[in-house]
Parts: structure tokens; C-alpha cells; sequence
């Protein structure tokens, strides 16, 4: 049994973080990044949070269209909790299906999320009306890197 308070640790983590930020996952598996995320380390674990509340709302909203989009793809039940495998897979998998159709180029070092979501959001108007059924392909194929030893 680990020597952690769990219940502490998410009490400190809700005060540090004022702007947690969706993609979190997408940005510690470094499958992207984002200029305006802040790394913090808390309890020697690594944490996100967002310093911009614009940019904060504006990847709210996609990446519940991403779920909402994705549980059908991923064959999920909307009732049960993201595994983290599938949370990956909708995260990198869609932050990559929206650089693709914005016809951005693959050899960019690092895909910039908030930019991203902005520049989808000037072409296409509203989150609701981005191509999910051309980004769904993309969370599809995507595969998580291996573990490492596997």
C-alpha cells in the first residue's frame, strides 16, 4: 500500500491548478504541445494547467466534442468512465486529425494546441462544425507509443 493521501494530493493539485487544462495527457505523452500550458510538479508528479482563459475555454469545448464525437469510434459506453489508453488515442488522435485537415504539415516538431483549436476555429466558425467524422478516422489509427520494456 503506497504511503500517498490521495484526497490530499487532489485537494493540492484543485489549488495549484486554476485552469486545468483539457489536453493534459496529450501534453505530458509529448504528442503535443502548447505555448500556453505551464508544467508544474506536485507531489513528484508532473501537472498541466492553462494560463490563458480564452484559449482554456476554447479546448473545453473540443475536446468534449471529442469525446462526444469519439465514444462511438472507440466503441465505448457512454456510461463508463475514459480508460487512459482511449483517453490518449482521443486526445492525440484528434489534436493530429485537426492539424491533418487543416492541411498543416506532419514534419512539425510539436503541434501547438491552442493554435490549432484557433486556427480551426477562424476556418470553420464553431467547434461544433469542425469535420469530426474525417478526425474520428485520425483517433482511430492513432496508436499510443509503447511501453517502455514492451
Amino acid at each position: 500500500m503506497s504511503g500517498y493521501n490521495e484526497s490530499a494530493y487532489k485537494q493540492a493539485r484543485d489549488t495549484a491548478i486554476a485552469l486545468p487544462c483539457p489536453f493534459e495527457r496529450a501534453l505530458l505523452s509529448l504528442c503535443a504541445h502548447c505555448h500556453k500550458s505551464r508544467k508544474l510538479l506536485l507531489a513528484e508528479r508532473e501537472a498541466i494547467t492553462c494560463t490563458e482563459q480564452r484559449a482554456n475555454t476554447q479546448c473545453h469545448a473540443f475536446h468534449q466534442a471529442l469525446h462526444a464525437n469519439a465514444r462511438f469510434a472507440l466503441h465505448m459506453d457512454p456510461q463508463q468512465p475514459w480508460p487512459f489508453g482511449k483517453e490518449i488515442r482521443a486526445q492525440c488522435g484528434g489534436i493530429l486529425g485537426l492539424r491533418d485537415i487543416l492541411g498543416l504539415p506532419e514534419s512539425d516538431p510539436g503541434v501547438d494546441i491552442a493554435q490549432l483549436v484557433s486556427t480551426a476555429l477562424a476556418k470553420h466558425g464553431d467547434v461544433s462544425d469542425f469535420p469530426y467524422s474525417e478526425i474520428m478516422r485520425a483517433i482511430v489509427h492513432y496508436e499510443p507509443r509503447k511501453r517502455r520494456g514492451d
